[in-house]
């Protein structure tokens, strides 16, 4: 029995509300295929949209494709088959698909993208690094973790490749940390850090996908060490878990995570 979007959105929206997202985000629903309800029966969970995994999504008969990343982001003046991006909305419109993308408002929510990747550094103390305007608890940007046991960096580092399942990092240590010194403080932020990181001087260690080189050095020279995992790698292995919240919600769907959807980068 297929589920209207009508009652999927909402459950989207509880998981992660929308007004916690960053202004200059794009979340939501973003393409509906019909004016009358739309069924669901299978989701496709990605990070990104693209031709490859809307060929997937036709494959598996999916009726709804939830984008991490928005597909539409800035402002659109036509939709030609000229670039990639514009192609993709077409043909999912043909297909009738639709495509919702929570992007920053699942990084900000609880048991959301964040709290997913800190969970890389063990137990410990988490807050958001930049907590919700309205007050709202465990909800913001980015996290702050006071480990409850301190690690070494090298500890730290092969935590944060078995929960991100990669064999390869990129690494900025601090010559304390080279010398053995112990982490107890570290910033997490999935994606790109380096502006939410910027004004912080406490933490020792900063987790995130990517940073620019000069944000990278001021961080070390600071005296802190700074783990860089490539953007995506630091949010689609979160994509299980948000397909496991999502069915405990409506157990109707057949929820399932892209098997083509990957980071554009490898390591030769």
């Amino acid at each position: 029995m297929s589920t209207p979007l009508s009652q999927i959105v909402p459950v989207l929206e509880a998981l992660a509300p929308l007004r916690y997202a960053e202004s200059w985000d794009n979340v939501g629903l973003l393409l509906e295929p019909h004016h009358d309800d739309h069924p669901v029966n299978r989701v496709l969970l990605t990070i990104d949209l693209g031709e490859d995994v809307l060929d997937e999504a036709e494959e598996r008969g999916a009726e709804l494709v939830i984008a991490y990343h928005p597909p539409i982001f800035a402002g659109l003046k036509r939709l030609t088959q000229g670039t990639a991006g514009e192609r993709v909305l077409i043909e999912a419109l043909r297909s009738g698909i639709a495509v919702y993308s929570p992007h920053t408002a699942l990084d900000a929510a609880p048991r959301g993208v964040n709290d997913w990747l800190a969970q890389a550094l063990g137990e410990g103390a988490r807050a958001p690094l930049v907590p919700a305007a309205d007050g709202s608890a465990d909800t913001g940007m980015g996290r702050s973790v006071v480990l409850a046991t301190a690690l070494g960096l090298n500890a730290i580092v092969a935590r944060v490749k078995a929960h991100l399942g990669l064999a390869h990092l990129r690494v900025a240590s601090a010559p304390k940390h080279d010398e053995g010194a112990l982490i107890t403080h570290a910033a997490v932020c999935a994606g790109a850090g380096g502006s939410l990181f910027a004004p912080l001087h406490g933490p020792e260690l900063y987790l995130t996908g990517e940073m620019r080189h000069h944000d990278v050095r001021a961080k070390v020279t600071a005296g802190a060490s700074v783990i860089l995992c490539d953007h995506t790698n630091t949010e689609r292995g979160f994509l299980p878990t948000f397909a496991r919240q999502l069915a405990q919600q409506l157990p109707a769907l057949d929820v399932v995570v892209s098997a083509r959807d990957r980071d554009p980068l490898r390591v030769v």
